[in-house]
């Protein structure tokens, strides 16, 4: 049986009893072959021998309890927390205050008992010097060291360069959409109460252990794209120019053009017939503004500019009179080649970047998994972006077969 101390003065800092969960006050017991957590009992508690799950009456056990000397024969441990406790809610210098909070000690007590331990101690001040001294000798002696990065530029916010970054934020080294960006999601309504058994706490750690995986997959990903700077932009339409133009070069060996004579004229026959296919699309156009006098008028002016060889310069008007704004370039965003041709005609649509529509997706799929069905509210709880997008992509959604409504 030992007697250990507490060293805290205030009964609410310390764990309910175990028995009757009342606030435990020294002198109390601790179980010395439980835990963790520890598990203590009140002295009523412990008298009446209380058991709990693996807790047993005839454990060893030890006795709590701060009634014992540490600087001076005279004063408990208990009264030393207290008079640190007290000069710092009532300051220093004011001992009547402290004396008051503390009700063992005089004034006269507080103040000779704090400038003999605390402030005349040689032991403290040659702690301090030395302490001092080390931290001194370590910023004197250690240079911080400068590593220089190969960053990507730093585009301001919502430009036409941080749109084509894929929401990277170079100041934060992050994204906005992280990959696996809902792995957060499984922990929501995981508490850890000690009243779990034990399968269902061994369950609770594995996810725990599942999601720091997910967490060091997104840091290692992270660490690929910096390391071969694949975020530079720069770097990343250099290889698309160079993917385009080996397309082009196969598409001229596969016409079985061989010199540049033959690849001219190749092009100028190519751009011929994609004029002819316009002129005849024209018609189809101008059958849907028939009623619309001036609308009529921009077909016949856009017409004339074909026929003369010169490319539109009118272009044609919507019903609404808006002017829409033009799709999204999904050159050289990162997600594109994950991308069918139907979900790029969306993202193009919806102007809405590759890496964000998978996670979206991703999202909905796995709630209407869950759910056996999705609702257009569900879609739009979970997906915080605008509602009319949020509308189109859970349309696409189910005409596509992925998702079901509930």
């Amino acid at each position: 049986m030992d007697r250990l101390g507490s060293f805290s003065n205030d009964p609410s800092d310390k764990p309910p009893c175990r028995g009757c969960s009342s606030y435990l006050m020294e002198p109390y017991i601790k179980c010395a072959e439980c835990g963790p957590p520890p598990f203590f009992l009140c002295l009523q508690c412990f008298t009446r021998g209380f058991e709990y799950k693996k807790h047993q009456s005839d454990h060893t056990y030890e006795i709590m309890t701060s009634d014992f000397p540490v600087l001076d024969p005279s004063w408990t441990a208990q009264e030393e927390m207290a008079l640190l406790e007290a000069v710092m809610d009532c300051g220093f210098g004011n001992w009547q205050d402290v004396a008051n909070q503390m009700c063992t000690k005089t004034k006269e007590e507080c103040e000779k008992h704090y400038m003999k331990h605390f402030i005349n101690n040689p032991l403290f001040a040659s702690t301090l010097l030395n302490l001092k001294q080390a931290e001194e000798a370590k910023t004197a002696d250690t240079a911080i060291p400068f590593h220089s990065a190969d960053d990507p530029p730093r585009p301001t916010f919502d430009s036409l360069l941080s749109r084509d970054m894929a929401g990277y934020m170079p100041a934060r080294a992050d994204f906005i959409e992280e990959f696996d960006n809902y792995a957060e999601w499984d922990l929501r309504d995981i508490d850890f109460v000690e009243d779990d058994s034990d399968i269902l706490h061994a369950l609770k750690m594995a996810v725990v252990d599942i999601y720091h995986s997910r967490l060091k997959e997104r840091q290692r990903r992270k660490k690929i794209i910096r390391d071969h700077g694949l975020i530079n932009l720069r770097k990343f339409q250099l290889e698309f120019e160079l993917r385009r133009e080996i397309k082009r070069l196969q598409e001229y060996r596969t016409a079985g053009i061989t010199n540049f004579c033959s690849a001219r004229t190749y092009d100028h026959l190519k751009k011929t017939r994609e004029e002819e296919r316009l002129k005849r699309t024209m018609l189809s156009e101008v059958l849907q503004y028939i009623q619309d006098s001036g609308a009529c008028q921009q077909w016949l002016r856009r017409q004339a500019d074909i026929d003369s060889g010169l490319s539109p310069s009118v272009p044609m008007a919507s019903n609404s009179g808006r002017r829409s704004a033009p799709p999204l370039n999904l050159t050289g965003l990162p997600g594109t080649e994950k991308l069918n041709e139907k979900e790029k005609e969306l993202c193009q649509m919806v102007r809405l970047v590759p890496g964000a529509y998978l996670e979206y997706k991703s999202a909905l799929l796995n709630e209407c998994n869950k759910q056996g069905g999705l609702r257009l509210a569900q879609a739009r709880a979970l997906i915080k972006i605008d509602v009319n997008k949020t509308r189109k992509i859970y349309d696409f959604l189910i005409r596509e077969g992925y998702i079901t409504k509930a």
